[in-house]
């Protein structure tokens, strides 16, 4: 996307920009329709729903969009960029989450936290909470059934303890938030960003509230993209592959994950660090630990500047994010997290999709584990760029791990576009299919087209010495490896370890003679 386009009539440039905001347009009406026009997705029916129809012609659109961006005069390019991030994330915001509920937990942690009482204490099912109940997320049961999705009925309220486990003969509780029955996963910053959104929006207000913190959160990466981009004298239409995103419209705006927040965190982190403020990076980086945890990948691609402030930067701000939550509830900060791994299969290995075709059950987390510390330690080592360290990372680890959910990919996207290395959308794109479409076949084959693409661009974008000098060092290793084992072999015959010439080195000696 930093090709030298040739200079454009002013006729021609204003017919491209027409193009490139009418398929904006097209874009964000597509995105409101399926938020607005379609009931939750449900990958139980066992038919192809609307919802995949329309995100694969979303993807393609926003692939035609980056397209002719290319051809939009540097001049209206940020123009552009903010029009289609602004145009796209306000029509995500048509209608309540369409894929996931888990921003109905979000909410009642921050009502409960406004309350004045600790997220981890209590599952929301307990009566303890029961006055704090708002009608939008725990409606009224009729005639003993819940409305339809998204409300989950649930027939056995927890007891004073929060253990959820006494019977009852009393009607359904009716709520959208899932697992009612577990506390909190989410860690401290989190946990604060959730109670910030609902302290200004109040208790009534439904989903939207965080759908609206999600969006600017969105707008607020793209306007740091454009500015990072601008000062590094780089393309600023790398931007839009953040901005223009179905990932960053579906996941951090109508469904409001809070993985756009540790997303947001470790991008200011890296800019602090790559700026010569490695004390105010690790905070950042601490911060966005505190989000979900995961972003704790990010840490390695930072630590080649300086890495003691960062790493004491953040760990202090990882623990002081924790104290009030740890003098009020103890141990229970925990939360769900042992729960949720199990669930998930992490504990045993069934949900790495790849490494379970050649190493089933808890091997495949003993490999999982090892490729993740190699990747990490080449990223430390080798990585001078912390961005390009910083894709490696996060984009390696979501492939080896190939999570069902495309939200967590919201790490990855500022960093894609930060290096506009844009064949790394493969991955969201891969996380995407497989959570549509439930099918273990095609996310093993869209998971291993993600790698088959990124290694063949990548290796296309090596300049032609660098590959060389690659290719020399291959061949450097093969020729060593055949001379040694020519030695074995030669050992194990004659007994004596014979000098070779060069000549013989490169040809071999007839041991068969």
């Amino acid at each position: 996307m930093r090709l030298l386009m040739p200079s454009l009539t002013p006729a021609r440039t204003r017919l491209i920009i027409a193009l490139v905001v009418m398929v904006l347009v097209a874009s964000a009406a597509l995105t409101g329709f399926s938020v607005g026009a379609l009931p939750i997705f449900n990958d139980k029916t066992g038919r192809l729903e609307p919802l995949v129809v329309i995100t694969v012609v979303l993807w393609a659109l926003f692939a035609l969009s980056l397209v002719l961006l290319r051809r939009v005069p540097a001049r209206a390019v940020i123009a552009v960029v903010l029009f289609g991030s602004l145009a796209i994330g306000a029509a995500a915001l048509a209608g309540p989450p369409n894929t996931s509920t888990d921003s109905a937990r979000y909410a009642w942690d921050g009502i409960v936290q406004n309350a004045g009482v600790s997220p981890y204490r209590y599952v929301p099912a307990d009566p303890a909470l029961a006055s704090l109940r708002p009608e939008w997320l725990f409606p009224a049961a009729i005639n003993g059934k819940c409305p339809p999705a998204p409300f989950y009925p649930f027939t056995e309220p927890a007891s004073g303890t929060g253990t959820g486990t006494s019977p009852t003969s009393t009607p359904p509780l009716c709520t959208a938030i899932n697992r009612v029955t577990v506390p909190t996963i989410y860690p401290p910053t989190s946990e604060l960003y959730f109670a910030a959104v609902r302290f200004f929006a109040g208790d009534t207000p439904g989903f939207w509230p965080l759908q609206l913190a999600g969006l600017v959160i969105s707008l607020g990466i793209t306007g740091i993209l454009l500015l990072a981009l601008r000062r590094r004298k780089l393309d600023p239409r790398w931007a839009a592959l953040w901005g223009w995103s179905p990932l960053a419209a579906t996941e951090a705006v109508t469904n409001s994950h809070v993985d756009v927040l540790g997303g947001l965190l470790v991008l200011v982190a890296t800019l602090l660090v790559t700026t010569g403020r490695p004390w105010r990076g690790g905070i950042a980086l601490g911060a966005a630990i505190a989000v979900k945890l995961i972003p704790v990948i990010a840490a390695p691609a930072l630590l080649r500047r300086n890495p003691v402030a960062v790493i004491v930067g953040s760990i202090a701000t990882f623990g002081l994010l924790y104290v009030p939550y740890v003098l009020s509830t103890g141990v229970k900060v925990i939360g769900y997290l042992p729960g949720y791994l199990s669930e998930e299969g992490y504990d045993n290995g069934t949900r790495f999709i790849l490494l379970s075709l050649f190493a089933p059950g808890t091997a495949a987390l003993v490999i999982a584990a090892l490729l993740i510390a190699l990747t990490a330690v080449l990223v430390w080592w080798k990585c001078h760029d912390p961005w390009l360290g910083l894709l490696i990372m996060i984009g390696v680890t979501l492939l080896i791990v190939t999570p069902r959910y495309p939200w967590y990919a919201l790490l990855l996207g500022p960093i894609i576009a930060m290096t506009g290395r844009w064949e790394w959308l493969t991955v969201p794109l891969a996380l995407t299919s497989r959570f549509l479409v439930p099918s273990l076949l095609l996310g093993r084959l869209a998971a291993a087209a993600s790698i088959i693409t990124i290694l063949w661009l990548s290796w296309r974008r090596l300049q032609p010495d660098a590959r060389a000098r690659l290719t020399r060092a291959h061949l450097t290793r093969t020729r060593l490896i055949r001379t040694r084992l020519i030695r074995t072999r030669l050992i194990r015959k004659f007994g004596v370890i014979t000098r070779l010439s060069p000549q013989r080195r490169r040809s071999g000696p007839n041991i068969d003679a």
